[in-house]
């Protein structure tokens, strides 16, 4: 069966931004986003903090690879067509400021209808199409997943091997 690949490209740049400062501070992470690289290398698949943000693709054709980190997966063509739907399917979403704001605040999660933190929407279309598997983390802790968190889920030093990982664990 052949395969393409995906990348996950987390986001470490940009140390000026007062958004991505904030971001990190209070996650205590390298990361303050996370996208989706499709299999072109040019689409990559989000959404951003902004105020007016939504669940887009947009062609990237000039990326300071400095400013990110990559966790790349083999998939199957079900796989990314799958991943490739949800996209479609949530394109337009909104940013969940609501429930981030309140999950911070509260003792329990808070999650919008159709609304995502960039790492929440990430995990959850991976998930979606099979490429990580739910089991690695908890439905319950995804609408509060930080991007730090979710690249500790699915990097290949994790300690849950998924089968669509391109580089092996160590001593595997």
């Amino acid at each position: 069966m052949s395969s393409q690949r995906i990348k996950v490209a987390f986001f470490k740049g940009d140390k000026r931004e007062w958004h991505h400062r904030l971001i990190r501070r209070w996650t205590r992470s390298p990361y303050s986003h996370v996208e989706i690289v499709l299999d072109d290398g040019e689409t990559w698949a989000s959404i951003s903090p902004l105020l007016f943000a939504r669940v887009a693709a947009r062609v990237r054709t000039h990326v300071v690879d400095d400013e990110w980190d990559y966790v790349e997966f083999a998939v199957t063509p079900e796989e990314l067509q799958t991943l490739k739907n949800f996209i479609s399917e949530t394109t337009g979403d909104r940013y969940d400021w609501v429930g981030m704001i309140l999950s911070q605040v509260v003792p329990f999660t808070v999650k919008g209808n159709g609304s995502w933190y960039c790492s929440q929407w990430v995990f959850t279309a991976l998930n979606h199409a099979g490429i990580v598997r739910s089991g690695s983390i908890g439905t319950r802790e995804s609408p509060g997943l930080s991007p730090g968190r979710l690249h500790e889920i699915i990097s290949p030093a994790s300690c849950v091997p998924q089968r669509t990982k391109v580089a092996p664990q160590a001593g595997m």
